[in-house]
């Protein structure tokens, strides 16, 4: 499983010209699955991405979480994630996991992230979607539940 996360001062994703989903201060992180990925893999990156400290303290240091700041999160599926651009010049998309198989560990992330406490918001998965942020930093990570 793929992460990349970031912190943002607002994200909205829209559907369709309509807002599905929308947070302030907080994390954008686009998930992408690929083949094998469970649900351990999704609790992993679940409690990484709720303990990741990137926002400053007082003191100006990237010390606090999203829990200290109130933050919140939206969450949207991203298959292209795992697009593969060695070869040619389109991307191939076979490390992605086919929508049956990514669908539960994406809605499994997100669930698990709102255990944790984290306000979750999401786009609709496998819809095309635009998704409009402002970028606080920037501050971009990625995370990757194979390389703990």
């Amino acid at each position: 499983m793929r992460l990349v996360i970031q912190r943002v001062e607002r994200a909205a994703v829209e559907v369709d010209d309509r807002v599905v989903g929308q947070i302030h201060r907080g994390f954008l992180v686009l998930v992408g699955v690929t083949h094998g990925d469970t649900r351990a893999d999704a609790a992993w990156l679940a409690k990484k991405t709720a303990s990741i400290r990137v926002f400053d303290d007082p003191n100006g240091k990237m010390n606090l979480g999203l829990s200290d700041v109130s933050g919140s999160c939206l969450a949207i599926s991203q298959f292209t994630l795992y697009g593969d651009c060695r070869k040619g010049n389109r991307p191939s998309y076979i490390a992605a996991a086919p929508p049956d198989e990514a669908e539960p560990i994406y809605a499994a992330y997100v669930e698990l992230l709102r255990a944790q406490e984290i306000q979750v918001e999401t786009g609709i998965f496998g819809a095309e979607m635009r998704v409009d942020l402002v970028n606080d930093g920037p501050v971009t990570l990625q995370l990757e539940s194979h390389a703990r």
